[in-house]
């Protein structure tokens, strides 16, 4: 067995980067957390190539003093901390004097700092964690920090970054979440010379509309909840900012941002009666605790919080919520069994449709002219996107079982693939029921037309777009910046199933046409349901344009609720018989259930 050896103290300060610098998100973290610390108001982002080329901090704090700019690069430190009773009454958010040192040990550095206003500032470098001189430099109050050619002297680091792209976003919802949290500083955010971010100082609430949309304005519910010596503020958004996948999510323990899968729980919980299963609330709560009710040095990246009582946190939480999510709880009909067993109300009407068609009905409209975009596309993201679904096996077994009908269905003797369509009826605005010699089948209508626009969308792809429909009144829709950074990605392909888009002013596109199979009105509800969806599917597919196809059909198909006339419900159902798997969704879910009359016959007990 070998000898038990000290570590030299480079490679131990190579092994402590690993827990702090993961990738350039965790620089601009460390790095932000310093400048909020020092007191800045203003703090500028700049980054190139996603933090691979270049990370540069600038704010105008309390810089950094001529003696202490050397020992600052030293592990363990800090001005945040003196005794071990301090760990227990934390006010900053940095206090283990290790990221300094950590991001030096990776990285080419410099800095330029100065205590006063007079212009004289003092500058360092230090390369293979080796500190130079200290030498005069001009400067303003602050400090300006810049990081070359991370993990240039680790090359096995180095390799397990993603694409630029993909790291921007990281450093996007970095500077994103110290936004959000101080909504009094001004903040900029640029990346290879572009403003991705640039927010003046405001309140909390007008900077969720900033980073997010102007839309959010009269979407989000304000919280003030007070118990004891625990407080929590922020603000929570009504059902109309509920998506189908996580991510605007944001929860803070005495500013600093957490995850904490209990007290998320307890947000959810709230919206419980609200919303889905696998349907994400947003919300941006700061939670005020008292500093020995918390322990926050659990873990190097200061995410991960230990509480005395999280029980009590979570009650008040939840309950808090409760009321504030009240207002929206008693618009909602309550349920009353006894209607439910109302003969009366348990009829099902068989009459023909007399409504016109929905505004998602299956009218073709004119095709229009093809026209390019202009966008550049960068698809590198899309196999490199870490968020994984968390249904993936079910939706697999789902698939599984679908198929196994699918085969029985036709297997047997009366399937003869198409279903007539001269007795056909509409049941609660969902179902399709056709009666066939051996009984009667029933369609899932959304399902039906979602199979049918996601193999019409995968021949479009692959082949002719889709034929679009030109808006009257072409339509500005505004991003997140991080939604419109995979809008980019995707903009290609969207023409191709029928949408017409160029782009707009800052994180937004003008829509001039839309698919045929989407009623006008709905353009950007149904983009955003493709984005979501498509992110959150990111496994379920073997190739992106799958994905995209599937997201499309899934939320431009008529929906449960949209009555339908005989015209429209036999031609859904041709169009089924006329794809190539009709008996299941591109989810797994089945679209046809066959009742024979000798289980008809069974339940009247003939």
């Amino acid at each position: 067995m070998p000898r038990v050896l000290p570590l030299s103290e480079d490679l131990r300060n190579k092994i402590s980067a690993g827990e702090v610098v993961e990738r350039p998100a965790s620089v601009v973290k460390e790095l932000v957390e310093n400048s909020i610390d020092a007191g800045a108001t203003h703090i500028d982002v700049v980054v190139e190539r996603g933090g691979h080329q270049l990370i540069q901090i600038t704010d105008n704090g309390s810089g950094i003093t001529k003696d202490d700019i050397s020992i600052c690069f030293q592990r363990y430190t800090t001005s945040k901390i003196q005794t071990v009773d301090d760990l227990f009454s934390i006010n900053t958010l940095g206090f283990r004097g290790e990221a300094l040192a950590s991001i030096a040990s990776v990285a080419k550095v410099s800095i330029v700092t100065s205590t006063n206003d007079s212009g004289e500032a003092w500058t360092v470098q230090i390369t293979d964690g080796q500190i130079s001189e200290v030498i005069p430099e001009a400067g303003q109050k602050g400090s300006q920090i810049r990081i070359d050619s991370l993990f240039y002297n680790t090359p096995a680091r180095r390799k397990f970054l993603k694409s630029p792209k993909v790291e921007l976003r990281h450093i996007f919802e970095a500077v994103q979440r110290f936004a959000l949290s101080y909504p009094e500083v001004r903040f900029s955010l640029i990346a290879d010379e572009k403003h991705i971010l640039q927010l003046a100082p405001t309140s909390l609430e007008q900077r969720i509309v900033d980073v997010f949309d102007p839309t959010y304005t009269k979407k989000l519910l304000p919280i003030h909840i007070e118990k004891g010596d625990f407080k929590f503020t922020g603000f929570a958004g009504n059902l109309d900012l509920v998506r189908s996948r996580p991510g605007n999510q944001f929860l803070y323990l005495n500013r600093r941002f957490i995850k904490d899968r209990l007290l998320n729980s307890a947000v959810y919980s709230s919206y419980q009666s609200l919303i889905k299963r696998g349907e994400y609330p947003f919300f941006v709560i700061n939670m005020e605790l008292p500093k020995d009710q918390v322990d926050v040095n659990v873990h190097p990246m200061k995410t991960e919080v230990r509480f005395r009582d999280e029980w009590r946190v979570y009650h008040v939480l939840k309950s808090g919520l409760e009321e504030v999510l009240s207002d929206i709880l008693d618009t909602i009909p309550s349920f009353r069994p006894q209607e439910q067993i109302n003969p009366q109300s348990q009829q099902i009407s068989f009459s023909r449709p007399t409504q016109p068609p929905s505004p998602s009905g299956f009218h073709s409209q004119r095709p229009v002219g093809e026209q390019s975009s202009g966008f550049e596309s960068n698809s590198q993201w899309l196999s490199e996107n870490p968020r994984v679904h968390s249904e993936e096996n079910q939706q697999h077994q789902g698939l599984e079982r679908a198929k196994s009908y699918a085969s029985s269905l036709a297997n047997r003797p009366e399937s003869t693939g198409i279903i007539p369509t001269e007795n056909i009826w509409q049941v609660h605005n969902k179902y399709i029921i056709s009666q066939i010699d051996s009984g009667l089948v029933i369609i899932d209508q959304h399902v039906a037309h979602e199979r049918v626009l996601f193999e019409e969308a995968m021949a479009a792809i692959d082949t002719k777009p889709l034929a679009s429909q030109s808006l009257l009144f072409p339509e500005n829709l505004i991003f997140s910046p991080d939604d419109f950074s995979i809008l980019l990605d995707v903009v290609p392909y969207l023409e191709k199933i029928g949408f017409r888009l160029k782009e707009g002013g800052e994180n937004s596109v003008i829509v001039e046409a839309v698919p045929s199979a989407i009623g006008w009105g709905r353009e950007k509800q149904v983009i955003i349901d493709i984005l979501d969806h498509y992110i959150s599917h990111q496994k379920e597919y073997s190739t992106f344009q799958e994905n995209l196809a599937a997201s499309y059909s899934c939320h431009a198909a008529i929906k449960a609720g949209d009555p339908l006339t005989i015209e429209e419900m036999q031609e859904l159902v041709n169009r089924l018989f006329a794809t190539k798997h009709p008996y299941y969704c591109p989810h797994g879910r089945p679209i046809i259930v066959q009742m024979s009359l000798d289980e008809l016959d069974e339940r009247f007990e003939r």
